[in-house]
């Protein structure tokens, strides 16, 4: 494991400065750590000659000045590095989850779909939390044992150099256990951070699957289930913290016995006279501090471990190689960036997935166009439409309709089979904004039939509402963005599902009124109302052969 990776301080320029700034507030530690031994010696050796003269000196005042002065600006540095730490923490964390949720939406739903999704939660979550112990107390260490050693070293071989030179011999033996018991951790905390994971996916599946085990009289052996992964965990983490405290251990006595050595040799040349009094007691103060930084990173970097291991599974998620889907989609999506378009046209669309090939898809469909996507579940529908937003690999060319050099994602408003709603009001969940237009909101509710305030609170997942409710506030936020972003491009994934027929035909209708407002709208269903209204319908049979029918023609 590499003291500080450095994919870290290239993806987070606040790690960078972070580093910068703990490095100038160790400076200022040592140097006021060498004021306070200087100040203990002189005061000391003042003290004695006052003893030996009957006076006390007249500098014992300024002495005793320059010694508040040294601690004092050694507590202050150390509360700037404390406070820099903690703003760090927080900044880097929320620049890697937002690089990571980055690359995963520009990779699209195929790459989240080789992942654990509950894994990859808990990385986010309390994974990245533990970069808390990283940076507020591995970090600055880090940097403190940089500038400290070598400058404290300096500092002991002015006053004596003997001792500066035991100590060069006897600081290898604390790198050289830190190393070994790194070796010991690495495999520990790693399984650790597997074991989170797993915890964390056995409580989503649980979660998620409730009302199903609760049906089938199944709920009850989860708690037993959880509660063995839980035990797993926790034996894992008291041995992790068992061989915390043993290589603390390990490493407090090598930097004991070491300044042990240089106590027994400053007091051999006091008593011969080689060496003096205010020369002695300098060395000696400083000699643990020479030791101290060495040894405290040591014990800080077992203790940030966790986060460690979080950081660097996030790492590599933002330096694996392989292509964004977005990157990796036709050439279609990236032609579609270069000039302006006012149909929706496909050309040999094909998308490959595991089970069926389905394509190719050759299609023109003006603006004003509803465009049906039919077909069994499982059929491909989705893929498609996935296809269509530039997030899913394909062969063959798309050309989205809009204004040349905007981007895909911003040309398409999509709406999910899934109404995937936050907590929050209606209005925040229609506009995934904090500060919605509430009239606008109001429209795209009433569009679909919605008689809600924009004000109610909805709990995580659309807690509080029906299943046709949330899926028609999802259908709203379609409308909203449509709207408010004038996208020439709607795609809706079974947006009626769970609908009636009377709220379904309000949805047709808001569809319709889209493509008349200059909009392509494709819409996948299996809904004979849905298909019926459609302008064009593109049927998908369980082989992947796609089918164009055309109902009516719609002039461009």
């Amino acid at each position: 494991m590499k003291p500080l990776d450095p994919r870290l301080l290239r993806l987070s320029r606040t790690a960078r400065g972070f580093v910068l700034a703990a490095a100038g507030t160790g400076a200022v530690r040592t140097t006021a750590t060498i004021g306070i031994a200087w100040g203990i010696a002189a005061a000391v050796t003042q003290v004695v000659d006052a003893v030996r003269s009957g006076q006390v000196p007249t500098t014992f005042g300024g002495t005793l000045a320059l010694l508040g002065a040294a601690f004092l600006l050694r507590a202050v540095a150390a509360w700037a590095t404390d406070d820099l730490a903690a703003r760090a923490g927080a900044r880097v964390k929320s620049e890697l989850r937002a690089a990571v949720l980055r690359r995963a939406a520009d990779r699209g739903p195929g790459w989240l779909a080789g992942r654990s999704s509950a894994g990859f939660a808990t990385t986010l979550g309390p994974g990245l939390d533990a970069l808390d112990a990283y940076f507020g107390r591995y970090l600055p260490q880090l940097a403190l044992t940089a500038v400290a050693t070598p400058v404290l070293l300096v500092a002991i071989a002015l006053g004596d150099l003997t001792s500066a030179i035991v100590i060069v011999c006897a600081m290898p033996v604390i790198p050289v256990f830190m190393i070994l018991i790194g070796l010991a951790t690495q495999t520990l905390q790693r399984r650790q951070a597997d074991a989170l994971a797993r915890l964390g996916g056995a409580f989503t599946e649980a979660v998620e699957g409730l009302a199903t085990l609760k049906v089938f009289g199944r709920a009850r052996r989860q708690v037993s289930r959880i509660g063995r992964v839980t035990d797993e965990y926790r034996r894992g983490t008291l041995g992790v913290l068992r061989l915390s405290f043993v290589s603390g251990f390990a490493l407090e006595l090598a930097a004991s016995l070491s300044v042990a050595l240089v106590a027994v040799s400053i007091g051999i040349r006091l008593v011969d006279g080689s060496l003096g009094l205010g020369a002695a007691l300098f060395v000696l103060v400083l000699a643990p501090e020479a030791f101290a930084p060495l040894r405290q990173v040591g014990a800080d970097f077992h203790a940030a471990q966790d986060g460690v291991e979080a950081s660097r599974t996030v790492l590599d998620v933002l330096d694996d190689p392989q292509r964004d889907t977005s990157d990796a989609s036709a050439p279609a999506a990236r032609s579609a960036d270069d000039a302006a378009a006012d149909a929706l046209v496909l050309r040999g669309l094909t998308v490959h997935r595991p089970d069926v090939v389905v394509g190719p898809v050759d299609l023109t469909a003006p603006v004003g166009t509803v465009v049906a996507v039919a077909g069994p579940s499982g059929s491909g529908k989705s893929s498609l439409l996935a296809a269509l937003r530039g997030v899913l690999p394909h062969d063959g060319t798309v050309v989205v309709p809009g204004a040349a050099g905007t981007p895909v994602t911003e040309r398409t408003t999509w709406v999910d089979q899934r109404p995937r709603l936050v907590r929050g009001t209606v209005a925040e969940n229609v506009a995934l904004s904090a500060t919605p237009d509430v009239e606008r909101v109001r429209t795209a509710l009433g569009a679909v039939g919605l008689g809600l305030e924009p004000g109610l609170p909805v709990g995580s997942g659309g807690t509080g509402l029906s299943g046709g409710q949330a899926q028609r506030v999802a259908v709203a936020r379609g409308l909203y963005r449509a709207a408010a972003r004038r996208t020439p491009l709607v795609l809706l994934d079974e947006p009626t599902s769970a609908l009636d027929a009377e709220s379904e035909s309000l949805v047709v209708a808001a569809a319709r009124r889209l493509a008349d407002d200059g909009a392509v709208v494709v819409v996948a269903s299996h809904r004979r109302a849905v298909i019926a209204a459609a302008d064009v319908v593109a049927t998908v049979d369980p082989s992947g052969a796609v089918t164009i029918r055309t109902a009516r023609v719609v002039s461009a």
